[in-house]
């Protein structure tokens, strides 16, 4: 039975205690929060013991669940790491680049498993049309527009409203689509961004990032914290053999057309159903196996780093206005 504590009993906590409580051969044997009656009402809720301590949570536990707001994360991954814990981490993995660095620095010095807890990786669409993109399903690709968001995200402390603490629209919203663009097109080479961040509007944030990669392909990411309708994303990949389209306010999933030889006419389509296991339990599942079995996280440190990297240098060029270099 694998041991697990969380930290962070908030919206993502529950999430992932839901996602441990599917698993027989997971227990999760203490919950640990700095708000003592959340702690307290998780607990209740869910019939697990809250840890007294940081320190109580690391005896008692074999795997690591952080899940607090994102300026806490390396105040709860150094130490977890240093003690010798399978550590998985919400994303982003933290909020300044120097704090990643220091918990990269740790997860190579102590050896121990980490996964920073990028979760679109394991929505089947995203995954889909990842493999897709991999095995040539659209030729080369040139240009890439994802589209993410809804309202405001709104928690206990509003702590999203605090862009020192959360990094706004653009470190926590659309790096989930900055991370999946570089596990599928690889490096990025220079970022533009535009971004309402810094105009001290109440409750509200929007960005379009301009990439260019390595490849020579161009990507379009664009966040909202805007919409009051709800969260909808979409995304189109287009290549010199076809385009891969996916919305999630349509019925159909995942649609990918190519074209006929000779580049004319008769696209065909392949639908994919929606997610029938849930994306948090198949990424949690894959960390505890890799954990039970000494296998590597697919999503590592250095990934999450990476994502961290270039959201930060999409934070600068919307700051500064000018395009950043890789």
């Amino acid at each position: 039975m694998t041991k697990v504590g969380i930290i962070g009993l908030g919206t993502m906590g529950a999430q992932h205690m839901d996602a441990y409580r599917a698993m027989p051969d997971v227990e999760v044997t203490a919950v640990y929060d700095h708000h003592a009656e959340r702690a307290q009402a998780f607990a209740q809720k869910y019939s697990v013991r809250v840890a007294e301590s940081l320190n109580d949570l690391l005896d008692h536990c074999e795997v690591i669940d952080i899940c607090t707001p994102t300026y806490r994360h390396a105040e709860y991954a150094l130490p977890a790491i240093e003690a010798g814990k399978a550590v998985v981490c919400e994303k982003p993995l933290a909020r300044t680049l120097e704090d990643c660095e220091r918990i990269v620095n740790a997860v190579k010095q102590r050896n121990t498993p980490f996964m920073p807890a990028h979760v679109l990786r394991f929505f089947p669409e995203y995954r889909t049309a990842h493999h897709l993109v991999q095995s040539g399903a659209v030729g080369t690709v040139a240009a890439v527009r994802m589209r993410r968001g809804g309202d405001f995200p709104r928690a206990k402390s509003d702590w999203y409203a605090d862009f020192g603490k959360s990094g706004g629209v653009i470190l926590d919203l659309i790096i989930h689509d900055l991370d999946w663009l570089l596990w599928t097109l690889g490096a990025v080479e220079r970022v533009y961004a535009k971004a309402l961040t810094f105009r001290n509007l109440t409750h509200l944030d929007y960005t379009l990032v301009t990439l260019k990669f390595k490849n020579g392909a161009v990507g379009h990411v664009e966040g909202t914290w805007c919409d009051p309708g709800g969260f909808k994303v979409n995304f189109e990949v287009c290549g010199d053999s076809g385009m891969l389209e996916y919305d999630s306010a349509r019925q159909v999933a995942l649609q990918i057309a190519t074209r006929a030889d000779g580049g004319t006419g008769g696209g065909v389509q392949v639908p994919e159903s929606p997610a029938t296991q849930n994306p948090y339990y198949l990424e949690l599942r894959h960390f505890i196996e890799c954990v039970q079995t000494g296998q590597t996280p697919e999503i590592t440190v250095e990934d999450g780093y990476n994502a961290v990297r270039l959201a930060l240098a999409a934070i600068e060029s919307a700051q500064t206005g000018r395009a950043i270099a890789l």
